[in-house]
């Protein structure tokens, strides 16, 4: 059986969206985007000329984007060069991947502005901004931290199956140990789970 990986940055996982960060865009589904550490303050014009011109027909989602407290690139320029990216996304049709640092709540403000669905990946924070994720229609990609963080495995207990999403992001280890966990604390056969994912996959691919 083929586990999709839903956020990786490794060209050699074919079954999965890679994260395309700079070259060719590959022969298999990709996401594009510019994440807020990759902002470059005088030459923004050309990073998003550069990101529409590398999306092609396997562009299956826009991001990484979002907001991170942790970089140096000043608020309110993320929160610009996230929303020029949301707006693009409603233009071609694309969920988003979101990538989000202790800024849950402005991100879930600018949900309103978006038209297709919007997928946090690598969620690893707190029950309740879990719960106010999901009850704001967001997806939640989990990764590797499933594995051994208990905290995490009670809020994927939680969390509707079509709500989820798994990824390896940059971590090297074998999805399909993800969803074997995952099976586990669901109570479901992998099988189940798989076509879970993969119906979930459907879902944003048509908004």
């Amino acid at each position: 059986m083929e586990f999709f990986d839903f956020h990786h940055h490794k060209k050699y996982i074919r079954n999965g969206i890679y994260n395309l960060s700079k070259g060719i865009p590959p022969d298999f589904p990709y996401s594009i985007g510019i994440h807020p550490k990759d902002i470059e303050i005088n030459n923004i014009e050309q990073q998003f000329s550069w990101m529409r011109s590398m999306m092609s027909e396997n562009c299956f989602a826009i991001g990484e984007c979002g907001l991170d407290s942790l970089v140096s690139i000043d608020q309110k320029i993320q929160e610009e060069i996230f929303l020029r990216q949301i707006k693009i996304a409603n233009e071609v049709k694309k969920p988003l991947i979101i990538h989000c640092v202790r800024k849950f709540y402005e991100v879930i403000s600018f949900k309103k502005k978006a038209e297709q669905p919007m997928v946090i990946h690598g969620f690893n924070k707190k029950r309740q901004i879990a719960e106010d994720l999901l009850s704001n229609n967001f997806y939640l990609s989990f990764g590797k931290a499933v594995l051994y963080n208990l905290s995490l495995q009670d809020i994927i207990k939680n969390t509707p199956l079509d709500r989820i999403f798994l990824e390896t992001d940059n971590e090297d280890f074998n999805i399909e140990e993800l969803y074997i966990k995952v099976s586990e604390i669901k109570g479901i056969s992998l099988e189940q789970l798989n076509e879970q994912i993969l119906e979930n996959l459907h879902s944003i691919k048509n908004g």
